[in-house]
């Protein structure tokens, strides 16, 4: 069925026998035929022509021709129209009764202002019966007529398909133009072949099963956006959906399981302005001859299929990109999470007591943290809904965006130790640490100037930085031009001087940037006059031995030389520590502003505390071999006499005679030669 201004005409009329069905230029011609061969099967067809005047059947007034609103028409009439009856445009508001008309096969009540079907339950053999323009709201009147063909009720105000059980012999159904929201109440017809559903309220396509005939349907203007049921239809060649709401692939999807289709439209739909709106069709639809309107050729197809193809991969590819995203941004909200959470712990930790007892119970509370109510629940379970299809989130995160690296969670920290390709490593100038404490990142400072040899940029977000000697640890690195620190996680920033602590510090790498602002020379003037008098008094304090544990092997041996040549020894104070001074530039006195991880403070308490059970030990064991000794010494002053006069007695014995002696002698030299 042609859109909307269609009407199904019935072919094989006698010339000169033609009856107007509209005025849009489209004939319906019905055929007069013996009564044996009205059992055959009607056959439809559409003519355009050129519009002309509406011929009506009847010319004279309604009000003189059927009086009391009854059809009688005289026996010419009868003989030229024997099997049609056509009262179009007669301001009729109810049907008329036709009596001694049983034998009517076409019926026409066209462009009136009908609002109920009645009066025409006798027209048993009734074929074609068209209520176009009217005001019918309800479709009733009609189980009698179980030979209706077709059945026009275009353009009314009808809201529910309804009363259709007995006509099982339907093969045209018009509806367009009504109210009807929902398709129901069609499955038992088997024979229908076209249905036109145009111009109603249908945003839900379904219950079309049972429609095993239909070859065209026509859904045009509606506020369609999901289609379904439509590959339930072995015949369905015809699909007009255009002007609707379908704006995704996945809401017609059946549409792609339908063999028998040909022809559809979709244009006027927001899917039509997808740029691989066609190829998608296409594709999915290789048995299409036509869509919206326009034939399709085999380059077309060809296209569409390499198109497609291209166009699946990118998405595949997005669909990668954005799945790995969405596994970032969990992971790093899960890290983020165990971060808060351990520094809830953290600030919920009892406080140590000066006395002991209250030190002890303290640490005895460290080992067993308070655990919160929330963490017993892990954040895949939280987010598992989202996220189904992702992998498990993880603790850590590394990540390489153009020359920054980003790590996240303490976990991260490991990937220094990586087998890192030189181009990579030489690319990154940026290293990001977020959500990792300070204290671990400290030890692996030295590793960041073999691992990325040229970086100079640090930036610290959630790392517990607190106070300012921890900006010490920096001291350990190649090199820095730009330093930048988060003021979320990170009290230091907080402080005021804090900035010109960092510039004084770390003014041997000339650092050009902190928080993205400029370092200026007045800057590094204020801060040499802020901090210089602290570095110096520090340094001035600290021994020589304990300088040389800050100092690499090449400042030692700038250190012993500077000594030689003025001729010290190593260990010696000077009186004014210009020696220190020049050791290394300022830097010398910087050296004394170092930092210790608590872990490292806990590992030296640990070796003193060792170092000092050791001593005590060693001591007490040189304590009481020396009292051994002298309880031996003293036990031989008081033996000594009475054995001196044994040895001197068993001498006198053994010499006393001279050749039994000696031959005793040489027998004992003899037995140890052999």
């Amino acid at each position: 069925m042609v859109p909307s201004k269609c009407r199904p005409a019935v072919a094989g009329a006698r010339p000169g026998h033609a009856v107007s069905a509209n005025n849009y230029g489209l004939q319906l011609v019905l055929q007069s035929t013996s009564a044996a061969e009205r059992t055959k099967p009607l056959e439809f067809r559409l003519h355009k022509e050129q519009p002309y005047l509406h011929n009506r059947f009847l010319q004279h007034d309604l009000e003189k021709n059927y009086p009391g609103k009854q059809v009688h028409r005289t026996a010419e009439e009868k003989m030229q129209h024997s099997d049609r009856l056509t009262l179009e445009r007669q301001k009729l508001t109810v049907c008329p009764i036709i009596d001694g008309e049983e034998h009517l096969r076409l019926l026409s009540f066209q462009h009136n202002c009908i609002t109920r079907i009645q009066n025409i339950s006798n027209l048993q053999h009734l074929v074609f019966l068209d209520l176009y323009d009217n005001q019918i709201e309800e479709i009733s009147g009609l189980t009698t007529l179980r030979s209706l063909r077709v059945l026009l009720l275009g353009n009314n105000r009808i809201r529910r398909i309804s009363n259709l059980d007995n006509l099982v012999s339907l093969d045209v159904l018009d509806l367009h133009g009504n109210q009807i929201a929902i398709i129901e109440n069609l499955h038992h017809l088997s024979d229908l072949r076209v249905l036109n559903l145009a111009r109603n309220c249908l945003t839900y396509i379904e219950n079309l099963n049972g429609l095993d005939s239909l070859t065209e349907l026509n859904l045009r203007y509606n506020q369609i956006r999901i289609v379904k049921d439509v590959d339930t239809l072995p015949c369905l060649q015809r699909l007009f959906l255009s002007f609707n709401n379908i704006s995704r692939f996945d809401d017609i999807l059946c549409l792609a399981d339908s063999a028998s289709l040909s022809d559809i439209t979709l244009d006027g739909n927001p899917i039509a302005q997808e740029a691989f709106y066609k190829h998608t069709v296409l594709h999915h639809m290789m048995q299409l001859r036509q869509l919206d309107m326009k034939k399709i050729t085999e380059e077309e197809r060809r296209m569409a299929s390499v198109a497609l193809r291209k166009e699946e991969e990118k998405r595949r590819e997005s669909h990668k990109q954005t799945l790995l995203k969405e596994k970032k941004r969990l992971t790093i909200s899960n890290i983020a999470h165990q971060w808060e959470s351990q520094q809830n712990r953290s600030a919920h930790l009892p406080s140590s007591q000066e006395n002991n007892e209250d030190n002890e119970s303290s640490q005895n509370s460290r080992s067993t943290p308070y655990v919160f109510p929330e963490e017993t629940r892990s954040l895949d379970s939280l987010l598992n809904k989202g996220t189904q299809g992702l992998p498990v989130l993880d603790s850590h995160l590394v990540e390489i965006e153009g020359d920054t690296v980003y790590l996240y969670g303490s976990g991260a920290l490991e990937s220094l130790d990586r087998n890192w390709s030189v181009q990579t490593a030489g690319s990154i100038t940026t290293i990001s640490f977020n959500f990792i404490d300070f204290d671990e990142i400290v030890p692996v400072l030295p590793k960041l100037r073999i691992r990325f040899p040229n970086s100079l940029h640090l930036k610290f977000k959630e790392n517990n930085l607190a106070v300012l000697k921890q900006f010490n640890a920096l001291a350990q690195l190649r090199r820095l031009e730009q330093l930048t620190v988060d003021a979320q996680g990170n009290p230091v920033v907080t402080f005021t001087l804090w900035k010109y602590y960092v510039m004084f510090r770390l003014g041997h790498f000339n650092l050009q940037k902190i928080n993205g602002m400029e370092v200026t020379q007045n800057d590094m003037v204020m801060a040499e006059n802020l901090f210089g008098v602290l570095a110096y008094v520090a340094s001035s304090d600290v021994p020589y031995c304990r300088l040389l544990s800050f100092l690499g092997d090449c400042r030692k041996k700038q250190l012993c030389y500077l000594l030689e040549a003025k001729g010290k020894k190593l260990g010696t104070a000077s009186e004014d520590g210009n020696d220190r001074r020049k050791l290394g530039g300022e830097n010398a006195n910087r050296l004394a502003l170092n930092y210790t991880t608590r872990d490292s403070q806990t590992e030296k308490l640990e070796e003193a505390k060792d170092r000092k059970d050791f001593c005590h030990s060693y001591i007490q064991d040189l304590v009481k071999e020396a009292a051994d000794i002298n309880m031996k010494n003293e036990s031989l002053q008081k033996l000594w006499p009475q054995m001196f006069i044994e040895l001197v007695r068993d001498a006198v014995i053994e010499i006393r005679n001279k050749d039994s002696y000696m031959k005793l002698c040489l027998q004992r030299i003899a037995s140890q030669k052999s």
